[in-house]
């Protein structure tokens, strides 16, 4: 509801939305719905990583090609949206359940882009709209990832945007198993997991070291029931010999 407020309220002040999210996605797609306004005249842009972040900031800077640019950002623009002067004043709202850090980074260079264009900041606005439970789990699993871990375990959903964010944050560090449940893990041998690269469920052998001691990282999307963490510590107990509890 913060964020949707906050976009309604861009498009009344004539402030075009910079969305960052995933332009499919169901809470996007609300979002953008809202950032038009009440009377349907807003405007908003969709933007999912860093890369397209720069296209928009290049675009900022120096203009452009309009088609060009908006072949780039098929069905996440509002309707009638022209770079040439919705781009003028902005705001960066974000899907909840993105990367915080990611979130700040697309903010600073928005913000970076607008004072180089016009030696000021006057027309860039931005809120922070991260969902408290999503970011509690990354603040953790970031200090989780101080520790000497040997792999780490993600459980949730594979459709949970993020979920899929935790397991994007552990697998830069160390070899990270995106699961749905403990039946995943088959065995010592086995184990079932999402690919977020491939975006589909992989079957991966010798997953499971045989090493003594061995440290397993666990952590899970914020709406995992807390029984579906349990499981997971007693299957992975269970598979190294070891007592569960």
């Amino acid at each position: 509801m913060s964020v949707w407020k906050r976009v309604r309220q861009n498009a009344t002040e004539q402030v075009t939305s910079i969305i960052h999210g995933k332009s499919a996605h169901e809470e996007t797609m609300a979002t953008a719905s809202r950032a038009l306004g009440r009377d349907g005249k807003g405007h908003y842009l969709v933007v999912l990583d860093l890369a397209e972040t720069d296209l928009v900031c290049r675009y900022i800077r120096d203009g452009g090609d309009k088609e060009r640019f908006l072949s780039n950002f098929q069905r996440a623009h509002s309707p009638g949206f022209d770079p040439a002067h919705h781009l003028e004043r902005v705001g960066v709202a974000n899907q909840t359940t993105m990367l915080r850090s990611e979130t700040e980074e697309i903010q600073r260079r928005i913000r970076d882009a607008i004072a180089g264009r016009d030696g000021h900041t006057a027309n860039f606005r931005f809120f922070d709209t991260i969902c408290g439970a999503t970011q509690e789990r990354q603040d953790a699993l970031f200090r989780l990832l101080d520790e000497s871990l040997d792999l780490l375990i993600v459980v949730g959903g594979y459709n949970s945007s993020n979920t899929t964010h935790l397991a994007e944050i552990g697998e830069r560090k160390l070899p990270t198993w995106f699961i749905r449940n403990a039946g995943c893990m088959v065995s010592a041998q086995e184990i079932r997991h999402f690919d977020i690269h491939q975006k589909k469920e992989v079957t991966t052998a010798d997953w499971l070291p045989a090493k003594v001691p061995l440290c397993v990282g666990i952590t899970a999307g914020a709406s995992c029931p807390n029984n579906l963490i349990e499981e997971a510590i007693n299957r992975i107990l269970a598979l190294r010999n070891e007592m569960s509890v």
